[in-house]
């Protein structure tokens, strides 16, 4: 499959595709006339990978978790290593929702003082 049917079927671009196989992310032979040529398993690879993204995964994760993907491992064998990967996900995500409350907080109760006016507006006195 040609990299213009791919991009059809995956609803990606050529640019994102070219970027993906740049970074190893996607493999492709040459034809001989120079065009790449693109298994037709890159459909579903991307369509994981794109859903790997959503569930907020970056590249770098993907990257590091493809070597149990590429094996051609059985399903019973990578599903435990990508069920702890997700549970890895999970907490970070409940790591940052923490972080982002205490700031919320904090930021709530500079906005609740009396006369408050722009919670930076001391730092930035100190800096002029």
């Amino acid at each position: 499959m040609q990299i213009g049917e791919l991009a059809c079927a995956t609803g990606l671009s050529r640019d994102t595709l070219r970027f993906y196989e740049k970074r190893g992310l996607l493999r492709s032979r040459r034809l001989a006339n120079g065009y790449r040529d693109y298994p037709l398993e890159a459909v579903q690879w991307l369509c994981y990978l794109r859903s790997a993204q959503a569930l907020g995964f970056t590249l770098a994760e993907i990257e590091a978790g493809m070597p149990l993907l590429d094996t051609g491992a059985a399903p019973d064998t990578a599903a435990p290593a990508l069920h702890a990967a997700l549970v890895r996900k999970l907490a970070d995500i409940d790591a940052r929702i923490a972080d982002l409350a205490v700031l919320r907080g904090q930021l709530a109760r500079e906005l609740e003082r009396p006369g408050a006016g722009c919670p930076l507006a001391a730092q930035l006195e100190t800096i002029a």
